[in-house]
């Protein structure tokens, strides 16, 4: 990367890293399970209500609490089961088309982050009925206020219930829109274990790789804070502790709570110290192919941290003598490269593979370029990078590369 923009970049980062103290951070209330939200609902006055969520949530009966407790409640309600693993534009404008028809007044999101983020950007499209989704990327585009937005996560892996982010697919563009706004954190969070008991063990393994992404590029980062570097520490402590169990036993309740309280930690960490460029790829190959964002992230994380080099050790060794996996003594080199192992041997009790299959040698280019554009200046990351170095990461992740 040549000086100028090398120098653009490190500036960019510097005056966000210095505004953080006085950015509009806040965390959602946490709800410890659906049959308090009866609570809630009294206090916002909520008469009607949209859920966002999936068919397999539905057909899985996960929305069935909810259901009860605003019928109780004496809240009507409408569902939109047809989300995405990555939600589309044409998602969100049919879920809007919903609200508006049931003239509903609040939002309550149950699933995966796929259903939060697509929650998330609807209630941006209420907020701007004018506004398309694309036209609401980026920083702080979206400074109104949403609906009332309750989130209730299944899985515990993206932290979407408290970041300030939704990533939704533009399906004819091949290409994800990253919406990074205050208004959009929730209102609200449950956070309820047991909803997550009925999660397939392979979505448990790469929702909780997911997380452990998230706390990973947090900690390494060159944004970070003395709260973000604690917290991702507490993550990654609990996600080594707790997920090749979760992923074992669906019915560990410790293991799941675990597991939920993570994802959480992980969400507050890099929603004020951001990520990097294991997310910018994953994202390409969510807007390109579909790629599952948790899946991509998991098998990602150990090509870019090696890519990282000398810049990650010292902080990499740090995680890794937290986990206990190397100890103080040992180099920053050596340490670092045990916790890279740690992640690929994590990853292989869980199943999940070491390479991406369906990678097209031709989409390479493009997808390095969303990859690069949506990662400089942003994210503060070890090391910068290039279109062509990130190109190298798509090379080496492919399943036809050696």
């Amino acid at each position: 990367m040549n000086i100028v923009k090398k120098t653009y970049c490190r500036v960019f980062q510097t005056v966000f890293r210095l505004a953080l103290p006085f950015l509009p951070y806040r965390e959602p209330k946490i709800i410890t399970s659906c049959e308090k939200l009866s609570e809630v609902l009294k206090k916002e006055k909520t008469k009607t209500v949209l859920i966002v969520t999936d068919k397999g949530i539905v057909n899985n009966g996960l929305t069935a609490p909810l259901e009860k407790v605003l019928k109780n409640s004496g809240v009507s309600f409408a569902v939109y089961d047809k989300t995405q693993p990555n939600p589309t534009v044409h998602n969100v404008e049919e879920a809007l088309s919903l609200f508006k028809e049931n003239k509903c007044d609040a939002l309550i999101a149950i699933g995966g982050g796929s259903s939060m983020d697509c929650a998330k950007a609807l209630g941006a499209r209420v907020a701007y009925p004018k506004k398309s989704v694309g036209q609401m990327k980026g920083i702080l585009r979206v400074i109104r206020k949403l609906p009332i937005l309750i989130a209730i996560p299944t899985t515990a892996g993206t932290g979407s219930e408290v970041t300030l982010a939704s990533i939704i697919t533009d399906s004819e563009k091949h290409h994800k829109y990253a919406l990074m706004s205050f208004p959009l954190i929730p209102r609200y969070a449950v956070l309820d274990a047991t909803l997550t008991y009925s999660l397939p063990s392979h979505l448990t393994g790469s929702t909780g790789m997911d997380a452990l992404t998230h706390a990973v590029e947090a900690y390494i980062g060159r944004s970070t804070t003395k709260e973000t570097r604690k917290l991702a520490i507490e993550a990654v402590k609990l996600i080594f502790e707790n997920v090749e169990t979760a992923y074992k036993d669906a019915h560990n309740h410790k293991a799941r709570e675990n597991m939920l309280h993570a994802a959480y930690k992980a969400g507050i960490a890099f929603s004020k110290s951001y990520v990097g460029y294991i997310h910018a790829v994953a994202h390409s190959l969510g807007g390109q192919y579909g790629t599952p964002h948790g899946l991509a992230n998991a098998v990602i994380m150990p090509y870019v941290l090696e890519s990282y080099g000398e810049s990650a050790y010292k902080k990499l060794h740090k995680l890794g003598v937290a986990v206990g996996i190397c100890n103080e003594s040992d180099s920053e080199k050596s340490g670092a490269e045990y916790f890279i192992k740690a992640i690929r041997e994590l990853n292989s009790k869980m199943g999940i593979p070491e390479k991406i299959s369906g990678i097209k040698k031709e989409d390479i280019g493009i997808m390095a370029n969303h990859a690069e554009k949506e990662a400089n200046p942003l994210y503060p990351v070890p090391k910068l990078m290039t279109k062509n170095e990130l190109e190298e990461i798509y090379y080496q992740i492919s399943d036809w590369s050696n």
